[in-house]
């Protein structure tokens, strides 16, 4: 391994991840755990959209939106999914794919509970991906469950996490004359070895 190939040094690809993000949060300007999430419908028409990734676990990624949405359902439909996170200040990104379940206790009790105030409300008021007639009527819904709800409003039943437990993870990064570098590791199924191998560009 040369020295460039440092920056994939590790055993856990977990733990690899963690260390990017970490030294993500220390350049990138905006949302450093943005990740452009990819599912896929029913008809087999993929869709994309960005979302905050909250926790790397040992073995998962967890990620957090309404059980209602467009997403969610795709989400629970198919069990499968797949992200992309890239970081334009140190010209990395981080591919993952695998099975999806949902996280609906504790943990994201915990996770709403963290929340500012006003994003705890506003996820009782939002319909996510369902029509709205207009930004006034949004508020309006905001003014009604602030008052309902009060201060210290309870996770809404429709509102949770999901856990991607993933069966491959590629690490990429930008190289000089576009000679990238890039490593994949893949597994059978969430539990089995690691088989880890470098792409071509």
């Amino acid at each position: 391994m040369t020295e460039r190939d440092g920056i994939f040094a590790g055993s856990d690809p977990f733990e690899i991840a963690a260390r990017w993000l970490a030294e993500a949060e220390e350049t990138e300007l905006n949302d450093p755990n943005a990740i452009a999430l990819a599912t896929v419908d029913p008809d087999g028409l993929p869709n994309a959209r960005m979302v905050l990734l909250k926790e790397i676990e040992a073995d998962s990624f967890v990620f957090y939106t309404n059980y209602e949405s467009a997403k969610a359902k795709e989400l629970d439909t198919a069990e499968k999914a797949a992200f992309v996170m890239h970081w334009k200040s140190l010209r990395r990104q981080l591919r993952v794919r695998g099975t999806i379940r949902r996280e609906n206790g504790p943990q994201a009790d915990e996770y709403y509970a963290s929340r500012s105030l006003k994003s705890r409300l506003g996820a009782w008021a939002s319909k996510q991906s369902q029509p709205l007639s207009s930004r006034a009527a949004l508020m309006a819904e905001v003014a009604k469950v602030t008052a309902k709800l009060g201060p210290n409003p309870p996770r809404p039943p429709f509102w949770g996490g999901y856990r991607l437990t993933p069966t491959e993870i590629e690490f990429w990064a930008d190289g000089a004359f576009r000679l990238h570098d890039r490593f994949r590791w893949q597994r059978i199924e969430p539990g089995s070895a690691w088989h880890v191998e470098r792409l071509n560009p």
